[in-house]
C-alpha cells in the first residue's frame, strides 16, 4: 500500500467464576502467559492524548463518572498495567480490564490481515495456558459488553501532513458514516434503548459515537478522532487514528475496511475532495446502522439525500480517477469494493458468506424460522456475543462463515505473523532487537528503541523509516553479527 497501517484491538474477556471487579487482575494474569522473548518497557513519553492535529492542545479529556472510576482503579499504579512488546513487532497489553493487541506497522494489506488475525492466535495461546492452570477464560473480538461500555478496534494510517486538517475531517466524514455497510460487525439491539432491544444494526460502535471531532476516545467519542501522535516525523506526517470501526471476525471484511480507507486517504493526499457533505453526520451514522430496510438513505447538507452505496461509489470513482501505479493489494481493494457495492445494491444478504453483519443477520433469520428457541433479549445478546468468540470450536462465526471470509490469508501466514514482523517495514528492526537483545532494551516505542550497550545509552531512531519498503535494510540487519553491527546500519547513535 501507499502507507503504513496497523490495528489495535481490545478484546472482551469472560473469566469463569469472576465478576467485573476482577477483570483487570484477570486480564493481567492472562497476558502473563505470553511466551518469551518480549520486552516489558514501553515508553509513553511520545504519547500526548491532548494534542489535537487541528493545531491546538485540548484542555482535557472527557470522562464520565464510570470512566473516572476505572481510571482511578486501573491505570499506572503498580500491578495494574502490563505491557509486552513482541518479536513480531506487535504489542500486547491491558487497557483497563481488556486485553489489547496492536499489530506491527504493515505496508501490505494482506500482511495487516495476517497480523490482525495473529493477535487472536496469541491470545488463544495465552487462554489455553491459563485454562491448564485451572482458570477458564473466554475471549471475544467484539465492541460491547451490553452494560453500557464499549471497547474499540482502532485503525492507524500514516498520512501526509500536507492535507489540511479540516480537509481531512470533511473528506472522511461521508466515507466513515457509510463504510459500515460492508465493515459493520452487526448488533442485535440499540444500546440503552429498551424500546429497540431486538432491532438489528450494522455497527457495534455506532451507538457510542456522540460528537463530530475531538481527541477523546472514552466518553464523548468522536466520529473523527483528532489526536496528534504521528510516531514519525511530525513535520511531514500525522497518524489518522480511526476509533469508530467495528472489530471484524471476517478477514475479508477487515481487508475491505482497511484497504478502502487507505485508498480514500490517498485521494485526499492527491488533492481530491468529495463533492458532497452529510447533514448531521453523527445522527446519520446511527440511522444508517439502524435502517431495517437496508436502503441506507443519508440526508445531505445541501438538501436531498443519497444512499450509502451511492456515497461509497463517489469515493470508489475518485480512487479510480485520482490514483495511479497501484500496488497489487490496492487493485484487489478496488475490484472487491466495486463488487461489494454492486451486491449491496442488488441483494445485501447475498454477502452473508463474507461480511460480518450479513452473516450474523442470516443466522438470526434462520434461528427465527426454525422456531426452536424463543428470541428473548437475553438469548439474542448471548448469540451476539458467541458470534465473536475467537475460539474456533466455540465461536458461531466459524460455524457459519464461508471460506471466502477467511481464505484471504492462509493459516500458515497467520502462524508466521505470530512470530515474525512484516519484512518490509521498521517493525522488523524493532522485532529483531526484542528477539535477539531483549536484555539491552531500556525502553521502546513505535518510533525508537533506547538501548543500554556497555554502560552507554544508544538510541535506535525509527521515526524516519516510514517512506518506503525496507526489505534490503531489514535483510542486512537480520544478517548482522551483533548489536553494534546492526546499529551501524541505520543510524543508531
Amino acid at each position: 500500500m501507499r502507507r503504513l497501517v496497523g490495528t489495535e484491538t481490545e478484546y472482551g474477556i469472560a473469566p469463569e467464576g469472576k465478576d467485573a471487579r476482577d477483570l483487570v487482575a484477570e486480564t493481567i494474569a492472562l497476558l502473563e502467559q505470553v511466551s518469551p522473548p518480549y520486552v516489558a518497557a514501553w515508553d509513553y513519553s511520545a504519547e500526548d492524548p491532548q494534542r489535537d492535529f487541528r493545531g491546538f492542545r485540548a484542555s482535557g479529556l472527557a470522562r464520565d463518572p464510570e470512566d473516572e472510576k476505572i481510571e482511578r482503579q486501573s491505570t499506572r499504579p503498580a500491578g495494574t498495567v502490563l505491557d509486552r512488546c513482541l518479536p513480531n513487532g506487535g504489542r500486547l497489553y491491558n487497557d483497563h480490564g481488556h486485553p489489547e493487541y496492536s499489530t506491527p506497522e504493515c505496508r501490505s494489506l494482506f500482511d495487516l490481515v495476517a497480523h490482525d488475525a495473529a493477535g487472536e492466535r496469541i491470545l488463544l495461546e495465552c487462554a489455553a495456558r491459563r485454562t491448564q492452570d485451572g482458570h477458564g477464560v473466554a475471549l471475544y473480538k467484539n465492541n460491547t459488553d451490553y452494560h453500557g461500555f464499549s471497547y474499540g478496534c482502532h485503525e492507524n494510517y500514516l498520512v501526509s501532513r500536507e492535507v489540511p486538517a479540516e480537509d481531512l475531517i470533511s473528506g472522511l466524514i461521508p466515507f466513515l458514516v457509510t463504510r459500515q455497510i460492508f465493515a459493520g460487525a452487526g448488533k442485535v439491539c440499540v444500546e440503552g434503548d429498551r424500546k429497540h432491544d431486538q432491532i438489528f444494526q450494522l455497527s457495534q460502535r455506532a451507538d457510542f459515537v456522540n460528537t463530530l471531532a475531538s481527541v477523546d476516545t472514552l466518553s464523548q467519542r468522536p466520529l473523527i478522532n483528532t489526536r496528534d501522535e504521528p510516531h514519525a516525523d511530525a513535520r511531514r506526517y500525522r497518524r489518522f487514528h480511526n476509533i469508530i470501526g467495528d472489530a471484524n471476525m471476517s478477514r475479508y471484511a477487515t481487508a475491505l475496511k482497511v484497504g478502502t480507507m487507505s485508498l480514500v486517504l490517498g485521494c485526499l493526499e492527491a488533492g481530491w475532495r468529495p463533492q458532497l457533505a452529510v447533514r448531521e453526520p453523527v445522527s446519520a451514522l446511527k440511522e444508517v446502522s439502524r435502517d431495517q430496510s437496508l436502503e441506507w438513505r443519508v440526508p445531505l447538507a445541501g438538501g436531498g439525500s443519497a444512499t450509502a452505496v451511492e456515497i461509497q461509489r463517489h469515493y470508489l470513482e475518485a480512487a479510480r480517477a485520482a490514483l495511479t501505479d497501484l500496488a497489487e493489494d490496492e487493485e484487489w481493494v478496488l475490484g472487491e469494493w466495486e463488487k461489494t457495492l454492486t451486491l449491496l445494491e442488488d441483494d445485501p444478504l447475498s454477502l452473508a458468506d463474507r461480511l460480518d453483519w450479513a452473516i450474523k443477520r442470516k443466522m438470526l433469520r434462520e434461528f427465527a424460522e426454525a422456531g426452536e428457541q424463543p428470541l428473548t433479549q437475553e438469548w439474542l445478546r448471548s448469540f451476539d456475543l458467541e458470534y465473536h468468540n475467537i475460539a474456533p470450536d466455540r465461536g458461531l462465526f466459524f460455524a457459519a462463515a464461508a471460506p471466502v471470509a477467511q481464505d484471504l490469508v492462509s493459516e500458515e501466514a497467520v502462524a508466521r505473523a505470530t512470530r515474525q514482523p512484516p519484512p518490509d517495514t521498521r517493525a522488523q528492526l524493532r522485532g529483531l532487537v526484542v528477539e535477539r537483545y531483549p536484555d539491552t532494551v531500556r525502553s521502546l516505542s513505535w518510533g525508537w528503541v533506547r538501548l543500554g550497550v556497555e554502560g552507554t545509552e544508544r538510541i535506535l531512531d525509527l521515526r524516519a523509516l516510514v517512506d518506503g519498503a525496507l526489505t534490503e535494510l531489514n535483510e542486512k540487519a537480520e544478517a548482522s553479527r551483533d548489536l553494534g553491527a546492526m546499529l551501524a546500519l541505520f543510524g543508531g547513535v
